[in-house]
């Protein structure tokens, strides 16, 4: 209470007295935030999505290769452009080992329908989706929730007050930040370009090792379906511009199809998080997708993992809010299944992968001659899935001799009994057309 200019005692403005209000905010409209705003919408519950740019699914955020398992969880298959049945890895020197199967192993989407598609979803189970919609910061708790400052593409600040707020926006969670959620990652800066023409195969993906084109990750050509192709790469933040090496693929690309590829239609530049969040929850806030670095360390690739995260999190938050408690302990059963679920399959792509950043080009080019072995290159083709690599990386280093004395240091992450945690089937489930 303050007094008056004539004496009256007044109450002072709380940062609720003017905020909307509703059960959950959402923020950021990609994959994970549109999952886990239909399923708590579905349940009944006030959702709001803010989502900080004027479209959903622009600007596109990453390549848009996935497996099966992403169209079962998205329900349709409207999306893909062009399925993929094989491979080529290439070393440094161009050296290169291919393995094809029979079926589709990965699908080419347009990345942003499946954003619309999702985003499509959460409005059909009841959640409003509000674009040009920036969270800035948090003002305090009201009673019962904790009040959000939003601010609109025309600079007026909206307040929300939600009962719980799930962080959805992305690499540089302005969330994660604002709830004090430590993210101890690596941030790999990537820059991809989509060409209308480029030479190559259009039923299979190229990735492309080199500490001189991709220290720390790999450049890639995936078919876009339609004639041409997306390039990019994705690389340590040394200091060096994603730019610059994306250039030198460019070039590696020129020795290899005789051609460089010319006139790029769109660009995407992000930053892909890799690393493991100890904790994804706190008092009222759970973090998904790449906010939570919920990201495969092997691949940079995490449409699957931010769906299947989304979901735990549709689930235990829905129980919190109906118990009312939205307290970090009532909410840790998230960051617990979580791991309970993944945890094990990305501590061993994030061992693998420190051991593999450290090979030197010779190193990376032995690899690939290895892999190119029969023995080997059928086992690639059994075992394969792009959302569990570990998985045929363990029965590699089994089956190869060869493998293992390039690799020594990986032997004792794999010689364990194999992870007991459910491995989801590949087979598809019903899609919508």
């Amino acid at each position: 209470m303050a007094p008056g200019g004539d004496g009256r005692r007044v109450t002072a403005s709380s940062p609720s007295s003017d905020a909307e209000r509703w059960d959950v905010l959402v923020v950021g409209a990609g994959p994970a935030g549109s999952a886990v705003a239909a399923g708590l919408a579905s349940k009944g519950y006030r959702v709001l999505v803010a989502e900080e740019h004027p479209e959903v699914g622009r600007p596109v955020q990453c390549a848009g290769l996935v497996s099966r398992r992403v169209l079962d969880l998205a329900g349709s298959e409207a999306m893909v452009v062009r399925p993929v049945r094989g491979a080529a890895v290439f070393g440094p020197s161009l050296r290169s080992v291919s393995f094809r199967a029979v079926e589709p192993r990965a699908y080419v989407l347009d990345r942003a329908a499946l954003d619309v598609h999702l985003a499509d979803r959460a409005t059909r189970a009841g959640a409003e989706i509000r674009t040009g919609l920036r969270f800035d910061r948090l003002l305090g708790p009201p009673n019962g929730g904790v009040v959000a400052e939003l601010t609109g593409a025309d600079g007026r600040a909206t307040r929300i007050a939600a009962r719980l707020v799930i962080g959805a926006d992305g690499v540089a969670s302005a969330v994660a930040r604002a709830f004090r959620l430590r993210r101890p990652v690596e941030i790999l800066p990537a820059f991809e370009a989509e060409f209308p023409t480029s030479p190559g195969d259009p039923d299979q993906v190229e990735v492309y090792l080199g500490r001189t084109i991709a220290p720390g990750l790999f450049g890639w050509w995936i078919p876009d379906g339609r004639g041409g192709a997306r390039i990019g790469v994705a690389a340590d933040a040394d200091g060096t511009p994603a730019r610059v090496y994306f250039e030198r693929l460019l070039e590696r690309l020129a020795r290899r199809f005789g051609t460089a590829p010319t006139n790029p239609a769109s660009f995407v530049v992000s930053g892909i998080p890799i690393g493991e969040v100890p904790r994804l929850h706190g008092d009222r806030v759970l973090l998904v997708g790449d906010a939570g670095a919920q990201v495969k360390p092997l691949s940079g690739g995490g449409i699957y993992t931010s769906l299947r995260a989304s979901a735990i999190a549709v689930d235990v938050a829905a129980g919190a809010l109906a118990a009312n408690d939205l307290s970090a302990r009532a909410l840790a059963p998230y960051t617990a299944r979580w791991k309970e679920e993944l945890g094990e399959e990305f501590r061993r792509a994030l061992y693998l992968r420190r051991i593999l950043v450290r090979l030197t080009d010779p190193e990376l080019d032995a690899v690939v001659d290895a892999l190119g072995a029969g023995p080997l290159a059928r086992t690639i083709v059994a075992f394969g899935d792009i959302d569990f690599p570990t998985r045929v990386a363990r029965e590699l280093l089994a089956a190869s001799p060869s493998l293992v004395r390039l690799l020594p240091k990986a032997l004792g992450a794999w010689v364990a009994p194999a992870p007991a945690y459910p491995v989801p089937d590949l087979e598809p489930g019903v899609l919508r057309k």
